[in-house]
């Protein structure tokens, strides 16, 4: 979204005089998008929030190095059966133990397919959990995975107290969950805050922020405003747009991930006319002019790519974006029996960098070609419902990463297998390939698989990847916090100078 004159006048002023106000131990943290719901196993958004409300078996540390959670040890038994001795003596805020059972519990419940769990793509190579000792499970897979233990680091992993989740039933879990993390929820009012508090009896010590205050704030430069003016003292997600007004102001630290964020993509119905020809799909591909858009309006904050999968996951290939080619799109086009083109409905959302006007940008580069998208840019709370039932426009924007596995698995199986729930694709050969990978144990040949994946998507255009965002984030100085690969804001970590 472009920003008025006045706007940025205003914001300018803001800039050279407005000091982050002092506070104690209370943090804002201003975000681009409300919460929908906190119950961690059926996400339909980001894990920031219920990252500091619950716990996993495994965790990762800054340097991405997977540590004791939940579980203190972990190690495979033979090719499909893991064993996990978990931490004892840990409760749940609401006094329930931490133990086998829970842990059975909460693995179950996203396995059931009677729950239609939005993030089973993950872990769906689980077989069952079988409870061996108080504090201690195996977990069976259908065949060999050797990505286990990082399944049990992130989403949907997340440990949940079964007694309280039987008694309230999903939908109240989802609007006031318990967890054993490092904080406990307080307030979940949708689109205008999410309050937690610091949890005294936390296994790693009591967190050093007493309130933490999670605040919607959709327009751009009403985020930056909030921070300047000491409303909240820490931005996930800072408009590409100011960061040039920002990098030099006193009182303010702007924090720049590298790839950090997630990548772009187009999503097409590949069951509908006309999206159904490969030459329909290649042609919108090489239509699209990816360099302008993160240079123009992403000034500079993103890198377009050919691939869903990040240079920091394991299986990566680098795969170039396709340089635009107006006269190859056409003559795919009139090749599949399209020479004037076609229409067709395009959704987008606001919730990534200037996503809004990449949108438009792209209607105008597929006009070139004849295709006249018709775009709708719906209600961020609107979007991901409709998507997670599949009810969304046959080409649609949306961001996908692998943050909580750092393995081009996370990034492809979920939006390529057949069947998965955020998945619009139908290829048997990509189902083969999908599979194999996540059965291989040798890292050279499941290495090799994964990158084959990605050559497959390059030549098929399932979805289109577009370009994968930095994340960016500004705080008042007088807070530590250091941007992480995995795009997580762990409380736990942050302090207050």
């Amino acid at each position: 979204m472009r920003i008025p004159a006045f706007k940025l006048a205003s914001l300018a002023l803001l800039i050279s005089l407005a000091t982050p106000a002092a506070f104690a131990s209370e943090l804002v943290i201003a975000q681009p998008a409300s919460a929908t719901a906190m119950d961690p196993g059926f996400l339909k958004e980001s894990a920031t929030l219920v990252d500091n409300l619950f716990d996993t078996l495994v965790l990762r540390d800054a340097n991405m190095q997977l540590q004791p959670g939940l579980a203190t040890s972990w190690k495979p038994l033979d090719d499909t059966t893991w064993t996990f001795t978990l931490r004892q003596g840990v409760k749940f805020s609401d006094g329930e133990p931490v133990d086998a059972k829970a842990v059975k519990f909460s693995i179950d419940r996203i396995l059931d397919p009677a729950n239609h769990a939005p993030t089973i793509s993950y872990i769906r190579t689980i077989k069952s959990v079988e409870i061996t000792g108080e504090y201690q499970v195996n977990i069976h897979t259908a065949g060999p995975d050797p990505l286990l233990p990082t399944r049990m680091s992130r989403y949907p992993t997340y440990i949940v107290p079964p007694a309280y989740v039987t008694k309230v039933g999903a939908a109240e879990f989802a609007r006031k969950p318990v967890g054993s993390g490092a904080y406990t929820l307080t307030a979940f009012i949708p689109d205008e805050k999410v309050v937690m508090q610091a949890n005294p009896d936390y296994w790693r010590g009591k967190p050093a922020i007493d309130t933490v205050t999670w605040r919607p704030i959709p327009e751009a430069t009403g985020r930056i405003t909030a921070l300047l003016t000491g409303e909240v003292q820490l931005v996930d997600g800072v408009p590409a747009d100011l960061v040039p007004a920002l990098k030099n102001k006193p009182g303010v630290h702007l924090e720049q991930v590298k790839n950090g964020g997630l990548t772009i993509y187009l999503g097409l119905k590949n069951d509908q006319k006309p999206l159904n020809d490969v030459r329909v799909r290649q042609a919108l591909s090489l239509a699209l002019n990816r360099a302008a858009y993160t240079r123009d309006l992403l000034h500079g904050f993103g890198t377009p790519t050919g691939t869903m999968a990040g240079p920091k996951d394991f299986g990566y290939e680098a795969i170039p974006a396709p340089a635009q080619d107006i006269a190859k799109a056409k003559a795919l086009l009139a090749e599949a029996g399209y020479p004037q083109g076609f229409t067709l409905r395009f959704q987008a959302p606001r919730r990534y960098i200037a996503s809004a006007d990449v949108a438009q940008a792209i209607v105008q580069d597929l006009a070139a070609i004849g295709v006249k998208a018709q775009l709708e840019v719906p209600e961020w709370s609107v979007y991901t419902q409709q998507v997670a039932a599949q009810k969304q426009a046959p080409m649609y924007m949306l961001a996908w990463g692998s943050t909580q596995t750092l393995d081009a698995d996370a990034a492809l199986y979920p939006i390529l297998h057949s069947g998965e729930p955020y998945s619009t694709v139908n290829s048997p050969e990509l189902d083969t390939l999908l599979n194999s990978s996540r059965t291989l144990v040798d890292p050279a040949k499941r290495e090799k698989i994964l990158q084959q994946i990605q050559e497959v998507v390059a030549r098929q255009q399932p979805l289109i990847p577009l370009y994968k965002e930095d994340s960016l984030y500004a705080s008042a100085d007088n807070v530590a916090f250091t941007g992480r690969a995995d795009s997580r804001i762990p409380l736990f970590d942050l302090r207050i100078k």
